[in-house]
């Protein structure tokens, strides 16, 4: 699989405000893409990791509801629509990717 690097250029091609693990109080810039390093998976052989694959949680955050970002996060491979909310006026919109 892709390093976070090569994510973050992937998820910038969708929009230009893309944040990896932004510390709080970070002033984001809307529409944007939030995203974290939520898990490693591990494929086993011999009791042995052979193979890890990096689980990001990506948050896309937009004040228009019908946004098209969430679409193409969707079309993303390996991309599962966890969950929505609405916060502060603004609509966010969870995926786990990996990658």
């Amino acid at each position: 699989m892709g390093q976070r690097l090569e994510l973050h250029a992937l998820l910038k091609t969708l929009v230009a405000n893309v944040y990896f693990q932004p510390p709080s109080g970070t002033l984001m810039i809307y529409p944007c893409i939030k995203y974290v390093r939520s898990n490693i998976r591990a494929k086993f052989g011999d009791d042995v990791p052979y193979i890890l694959t990096k689980e990001y949680t990506v948050t896309v955050i937009d004040a228009n509801p019908d946004s098209v970002i969430p679409d193409q996060i969707s079309k993303l491979p390996r991309s599962l629509y966890d969950r929505g909310y609405k916060s502060d006026n603004l609509n966010h919109d969870v995926f786990n990717i990996l990658f």
